[in-house]
């Protein structure tokens, strides 16, 4: 993938760079390495590279379980973790997924874009941050977009490609191309606040969490009126655990300043995160979940 030639249809670019390998950040190499791309993960230090090198493996190890075919070693062989930014010079595609904070992303960007090769795409993970803000201080904007995944990145089915004002159209049918071979399906929106799926879906679970604050019904009895109600594959509490919490309250107050107060954060959901009860990868949020992601049954009716 580049920003003046298209690669092969159905084909994902042969390296990839992301910078952050966190949960998103191992999500998205995880789901390039099915691809066949050879993916560069960069950390801040060795021990958060470490750390990331071992989400990724214990991705694939799940991949496996589902689905026997799949060549571990493979994936493995094609994976590199560290801090080196360099290392993401001669990717074709680089992804930034730090944490959802502007300050943090418009610095990360900028590092990236002083690396790589002037003929690389650029993107950003956020879920909420204006587009066109994150590339007021690029050099390059035109080969600049979002591509915003979705947790779990390697199951989930939509890639929304977010198209800044300055975002070339050649740069927009690449990821197009990218998104199909990953096994996904693209949808493309201009820039807006909450874009179309953080708007639609943050609303959605707010007013869940309210429901739940409020004492109208039990978190699972809420979540069971979407999935059989409107069948949503998986309710909004849910959904929010699966995010983390943390990350919800961080795209909540951003729509919140953008969009008004329809977006402001409940305080149920305030204090869970100030308590540490992030949800799956605390093991506690709205359910309790064990070590391997999994949900324990719990009895409990109300949080």
């Amino acid at each position: 993938m580049s920003a003046t030639a298209s690669p092969t249809p159905s084909a994902a670019p042969a390296r990839v760079g992301v910078l952050g390998g966190g949960r998103m950040g191992a999500g998205i190499a995880h789901a390039f390495l099915l691809a066949g791309s050879v993916v560069e993960v960069v950390e801040r230090d060795d021990e958060s590279a470490g750390a990331a090198a071992a989400r990724v493996g214990d991705g694939i190890r799940r991949s496996v379980e589902r689905d026997a075919a799949i060549d571990a070693t493979s994936l493995r062989a094609r994976l590199r973790c560290g801090r080196d930014i360099g290392a993401l010079a001669d990717c074709a595609l680089v992804i930034e997924a730090v944490p959802e904070d502007r300050t943090v992303k418009q610095g990360a960007l900028t590092r990236l874009e002083a690396v790589i090769d002037e003929t690389a795409v650029l993107a950003t993970n956020t879920s909420s941050i204006s587009v066109d803000d994150l590339a007021a201080t690029l050099r390059q904007p035109g080969r600049f977009l979002g591509l915003h995944f979705f947790n779990p990145v390697p199951s989930s089915a939509l890639v929304e490609i977010v198209r800044g004002a300055a975002t070339d159209d050649a740069v927009v049918a690449d990821a197009r191309d990218t998104v199909r071979a990953l096994g996904k399906t693209p949808i493309v929106v201009r820039d807006a606040a909450g874009f179309a799926s953080s708007r639609l879906g943050v609303l959605l679970g707010l007013e869940a969490i309210r429901m739940l604050e409020d004492g109208v019904a039990s978190a699972a009895d809420i979540d069971a009126a979407m999935t059989l109600g409107y069948r949503h594959p998986v309710g909004p509490l849910r959904t929010t655990d699966i995010v983390g919490l943390d990350v919800r309250l961080q795209i909540a107050e951003e729509l919140a300043r953008a969009l008004g107060p329809r977006f402001e954060p409940p305080g149920l959901l305030r204090r869970m995160v100030a308590e540490g009860r992030l949800g799956r990868k605390s093991g506690e949020g709205f359910y309790t979940w064990d070590e391997d992601g999994r949900e324990r049954p719990t009895t409990e009716e109300t949080r």
